[in-house]
Formats: structure tokens, C-alpha cells, sequence
């Protein structure tokens, strides 16, 4: 019995470990800024990741990249590459790592940082004039939603 209640507490510390989100401040890039591991501990949902794809509250990600998977969606952006294929020469580790923060792989990338929540220059309140509130933003992306965004890229291969 005792090895039973071991085993459940075990087990429910190992699943809330996983439950816990990596936060923006706590993102490890690798050194060509790539992200490891799930940042929600969860797969992505690629149904969803399809919908913050078009989303202009969310990602929107269609405003800057053509992706012929969307169509329906109106208005595909030439600023950022085409994104048809993608799968087929990116992993979803680099991937992760360009939603979170394009500058850690590409230092001059006007694409904005989907996970990020300080180090910004931010003009003060406009209108105002007063000086920004220096306290950190809220990101665009949740952990998951990122997650869910890498796993519709990764269905878009060329076959």
C-alpha cells in the first residue's frame, strides 16, 4: 500500500512538472536559437496552430508569410518567406525558437517576438506625456499557443 501512495505522489509531481509552462523569461535557445523542449510540456494542437496562423489579434503570422495551406485567409504578406514546405528544412526546435524570438536566430529580422515580455524601447504613454510604465508586457503567444503553431508548421511539407 505504501509503495502504491509512493508511486501515485511520484507520478502526480512528474505530471505537474510537465503541466507548468516554461515562462519568457526562463526560454533556453541553443546557440543557434533553437528551443528544445516544449515550452507548455505539451504537444501542439495543429487545428489550432492553423487559427493563430490568420488570427490578427494573435499571431497573424499571414500578414508577413504567403502560406498556400490558408488560402481562405485574405491578404498573405511578402515581408517573411513563403512558409509552404517549411517542414521539409526546418525542425520544429528551430521553429519554436523563431516564434519565441526570431532575433536569437536572426539578428536583423523585423519579425516580432512572439514570446518575449522585457528588453523592449518603448516610447512613453502616448499622449500623455508621461514615460513608459517600465513593467513587462504580456507576450503575444502563450507557451501553448506556440506549440500549437509549430505543430500546423510541421504539416507543411512539399509531398
Amino acid at each position: 500500500m505504501k509503495l502504491t501512495g509512493i508511486s501515485a505522489a511520484i507520478v502526480l509531481c512528474a505530471t505537474a512538472a510537465i503541466a507548468n509552462p516554461v515562462t519568457p523569461g526562463e526560454v533556453q535557445f541553443d546557440e543557434y536559437g533553437a528551443i528544445p523542449a516544449s515550452l507548455s510540456g505539451a504537444e501542439g494542437d495543429a487545428a489550432n496552430g492553423a487559427k493563430l496562423m490568420v488570427n490578427r489579434g494573435k499571431g497573424n503570422c499571414v500578414a508577413c508569410h504567403a502560406v498556400t495551406a490558408l488560402n481562405d485567409a485574405p491578404f498573405h504578406g511578402e515581408v517573411g518567406p513563403t512558409l509552404d514546405g517549411i517542414a521539409e528544412y526546418r525542425t520544429a526546435e528551430e521553429l519554436r525558437g523563431i516564434i519565441a524570438n526570431a532575433k536569437m536566430t536572426f539578428e536583423g529580422t523585423v519579425m516580432p517576438a512572439f514570446y518575449k515580455t522585457s528588453g523592449f524601447i518603448r516610447p512613453g504613454d502616448g499622449y500623455t506625456g508621461k514615460g513608459a510604465k517600465e513593467e513587462d508586457l504580456t507576450p503575444i503567444l502563450t507557451a501553448q499557443e506556440i506549440e500549437d503553431v509549430v505543430a500546423f508548421l510541421m504539416t507543411l511539407k512539399d509531398s
